[in-house]
């Protein structure tokens, strides 16, 4: 079991609200892996879209 901490800005794709997982992550992060996803909001836009 690997352990990652990224602190990232949330990006828009069309109409939805997305995380891009950084490159480097690509290996231990490939599609059908099971991960466990906790986000702690650290700062708002103040409700800007």
């Amino acid at each position: 079991m690997a352990s990652f901490t990224i602190t990232k800005k949330i990006a828009k794709h069309g109409q939805q609200a997305i995380i891009v997982v950084p490159k480097i992550l690509e290996e231990a992060l490939k599609p059908g892996t099971i991960v466990e996803l906790k986000i702690n909001v650290l700062k708002t836009d103040g409700g800007r879209e």
